[in-house]
């Protein structure tokens, strides 16, 4: 995660972009008289939607920590995938 004022990201709007993008990164963009900015890449943004869908009901968050907390503690199966 990077911090910048915004006079830093402005003079590197592109280099900041392309980073941001590239590396799946975080920037803040602090702002000394207006309230701060958080900058994503499209594809942590998408992540975290998906993340906050998945969890948005209880019936699907309560699957799916069930099913981490199995793979945690070793109670699974491996099956090999089946070739066409």
């Amino acid at each position: 995660m990077q911090v910048l004022n915004y006079s830093d990201f402005r003079k590197n709007l592109k280099s900041v972009l392309d980073t941001t993008a590239e590396n799946h990164d975080t920037v803040i963009i602090s702002r000394s008289k207006d309230k701060d900015v958080v900058l994503l890449s499209l594809h942590e943004y998408n992540s975290w939607m998906e993340t906050m869908y998945l969890l948005s009901t209880e019936k699907n968050r309560t699957r799916l920590l069930t099913a981490v907390e199995n793979v945690e503690k070793g109670n699974f199966e491996q099956h090999s995938l089946i070739e066409d």
